[in-house]
């Protein structure tokens, strides 16, 4: 081999390094490609959950005679009972298990509540009007409706109360675990600080603990679910019909305790075995009870804070 094909002579060097350092130059003058910015709905989407856990928070501590500790957090708004029923009383469990499960979650959610003001600060909303007296009547009345169990305007008879029994405890639970998973599920992909410790972290993890919730929950309606109920359902006819209206509120995305005569316990996307995610405006939709609805049921003046732009 020759010693020109061995090394470029000094020209030639010289030549492709003046390219080189013009092509660097060229480059540090192109215009920067900006990355898509995405909203920061972070406060946002931390008060929405805020105002469900205010809700999960006196629906559970009621039930197991603890709500003046929630009343002790985030302001003085009125929590709405059925009658005759303070929440300061442990209902009569006849179970002892269902009595600590109950306890239990009451307990998670408080510690909810309590994150989540801590992680917004100065910017956490206080609590809302909640209503789980009257609201669960009117929710059950709704189900039967749209079963087709009864025709306006008739109601249920008696009028459903969750504090009733233990069973009936569980139906109530029902209503509202699977919508936590599915509004924590749903916010994610719009969460801006992923962070350890910030809104996303928190959020992931509390959407892991819903999840479990959800999942006792439906197990203990699942080994119950050819009891009758006093409105001539089974509970798993009426778990299911709450949740065949929970779907025509929220956009699809939800499963009774069985699916083809099958236990279902995990609610997923069929074909992919993935939790469903709602909208904000789907998860209004259930609690207010009505679509595209303002204010109702469960919030009988809304929630608390300002939802522009995530709403």
């Amino acid at each position: 081999m020759s010693e020109d094909r061995k090394l470029p002579n000094r020209r030639q060097f010289l030549s492709a390094a003046g390219l080189m350092g013009a092509g660097a130059v060229l480059a540090s003058c192109a215009p920067a490609v900006a990355a898509p910015t995405k909203t920061n709905y972070d406060a946002k989407i931390g008060n929405f959950a805020l105002n469900l856990e205010y809700l999960e928070a006196a629906f559970y501590t009621a039930a197991v005679g603890r709500l003046g500790e929630l009343k002790a957090i985030g302001g003085s708004a009125e929590i709405r009972l059925p009658a005759g029923f303070d929440g300061n009383t442990s209902i009569a469990f006849a179970s002892d298990a269902v009595r600590q499960y109950a306890n239990e979650i009451a307990q998670d959610e408080l510690n909810h509540v309590k994150a989540l003001r801590g992680l917004l600060g100065s910017a956490a909303v206080d609590r809302p009007v909640i209503d789980i007296g009257q609201a669960f009547a009117d929710a059950a009345n709704a189900t039967a409706y749209n079963a087709k169990v009864i025709a306006a305007p008739a109601v249920l008879s008696p009028a459903f109360n969750p504090y009733l029994n233990d069973l009936f405890f569980l139906h109530g639970a029902f209503i509202f675990e699977d919508v936590g998973v599915t509004a924590y599920k749903g916010a994610a992909r719009l969460i801006v600080d992923d962070k350890a410790g910030g809104i996303l972290d928190s959020a992931a993890g509390i959407l892991a603990v819903e999840a479990y919730h959800a999942g006792e929950i439906r197990t203990l309606l699942y080994a119950q679910k050819d009891i009758k109920t006093p409105y001539g359902l089974t509970v798993e006819e009426l778990i299911n019909a709450i949740s065949a209206l929970r779907a025509a509120l929220g956009g699809g995305k939800d499963q009774g305790i069985t699916v083809g005569g099958k236990a279902n316990i995990v609610v997923a996307d069929p074909a992919t075995t993935i939790a469903f995610g709602r909208t904000p405006r789907e998860v209004l939709n259930i609690v207010y009870g009505a679509k595209d609805a303002a204010k109702g049921l469960f919030f009988p003046n809304g929630l608390t804070g300002d939802f522009t732009g995530l709403v």
